[in-house]
């Protein structure tokens, strides 16, 4: 796999690494990364789409999900997690993302995961919502 530019991603989100991210080697753990793209992918869906994670009457469940690594990154560390959308369905969407050094232009890492769109009450997958569809429409790689 070629290492992920910025350049070929719509949208950042900064994060800042924690103390708890490192392990025992010194850098971020790999599961870590899992939790930085979650948060980079609700943060725009909650702020660019409107999604209602506490009360909305539909949620996105990851169905699937990956991360390739290229270079460590460690504690006390800006992040900045380039968020792009590689298929748009019905019901389902796959995020494809990267992880860069803030500034730099080759990613650490570079992940991809899924969500599938349910009804809250049921778990019965749901079309995406007018709002959320075109917030992704507007990250389409």
């Amino acid at each position: 796999m070629t290492t992920p530019q910025r350049a070929d991603f719509p949208h950042f989100q900064t994060i800042t690494t924690r103390w708890h991210d490192n392990d025992i080697y010194g850098h971020v753990n790999n599961v870590t990364y899992y939790s930085f793209f979650d948060s980079a992918v609700n943060t725009y869906l909650i702020e660019r789409g409107g999604l209602d994670i506490h009360n909305g009457a539909v949620v996105g469940f990851v169905v699937s999900s990956s991360c390739d690594y290229f270079a460590s990154i460690a504690y006390p560390e800006v992040i900045e997690v380039g968020l792009r959308v590689g298929k748009l369905g019905n019901s389902s969407v796959q995020y494809e993302l990267a992880v860069f050094k803030a500034g730099e232009d080759d990613a650490c890492a570079a992940g991809r995961f899924v969500h599938v769109f349910v009804d809250r009450a049921s778990n019965q997958p749901v079309p995406i919502p007018g709002a959320l569809r075109e917030a992704m429409a507007l990250l389409m790689a």
